[in-house]
C-alpha cells in the first residue's frame, strides 16, 4: 500500500478495519476520541434531483471529483466492497484503501459509509447520505470521524485537516451539481 504500489482491492477483502467503531457514521452521535465533521446541505428539490444525487453518491462521483482513481471489488451500495482510491500518477500515486461498512440503497434516504483499511493515512469512517424530505428538498449529509494514522499524516497536522475540509467542500459541490444536472 502507499507510494510506488498498485494495491489490488481484492487482496484487502479480509483485512481488518483500522478502528473499532464500525458503522459509527450511522449512529446519532459520532464516536468520541476522533476529529468529527458533519455537514448537511440542500442540494436540490424533487424526486428527479434526489435520484441524480443518489446516483452520484453510489457512482463514486465525489471521489473522482477530487482527481482520485477508483478501483473497487463491487458497487458502493454493497457492504464488504473494497475500494482503493489512488491520488497521483498510476504507478507513483498513493493508494487509499477503504471498505464499505454499511449501505442503504432504497427508500427516501440512501447512501453508504466506508471505513479505513491499513495504509490509509487516516483511521475512521466517512458516511454519505442523500435524503428526500417530505417537502421535496434533497439533502446531502456527510458525516466523518477520523484521526491521523500514518506518520506522514501526523506530520502534516493542520495541513492534513485543511485537505480534508477542502475535500468535504468538493464533495458537497459535486453532489449539488449532480442533483441539478438535467
Amino acid at each position: 500500500m502507499g507510494l510506488f504500489r498498485a494495491t489490488d482491492p481484492a487482496d484487502l477483502t479480509t483485512v481488518p478495519l483500522t478502528y473499532p467503531e464500525v458503522g459509527g457514521t450511522r449512529q446519532a452521535v459520532l464516536p468520541a476520541g476522533y476529529g468529527r465533521l458533519e455537514r448537511s446541505v440542500v442540494v436540490g428539490s424533487g424526486r428527479a434531483a434526489f435520484e441524480r444525487a443518489a446516483a452520484a453518491v453510489f457512482g463514486w462521483r465525489m471521489q473522482r471529483s477530487l482527481g482520485l482513481r477508483v478501483r473497487a471489488t463491487g458497487p458502493a451500495g454493497e457492504p464488504g466492497t473494497v475500494v482503493v482510491l489512488t491520488a497521483g500518477l498510476p504507478r507513483l500515486g498513493y493508494d487509499i484503501p477503504c471498505r464499505v461498512v454499511w449501505a442503504q440503497t432504497d427508500g427516501d434516504e440512501r447512501g453508504f459509509g466506508y471505513g479505513t483499511l491499513p495504509g490509509h493515512p487516516e483511521s475512521g469512517e466517512e458516511g454519505f447520505t442523500v435524503r428526500l424530505d417530505p417537502g421535496g428538498d434533497v439533502v446531502f449529509t456527510l458525516r466523518v470521524f477520523s484521526r491521523m494514522a500514518t506518520p506522514a499524516a501526523r506530520l502534516g497536522g493542520p495541513l492534513s485537516r485543511l485537505l480534508q475540509r477542502a475535500a468535504t467542500a468538493r464533495y458537497l459541490a459535486t453532489v449539488r451539481r449532480a442533483a441539478r444536472d438535467r
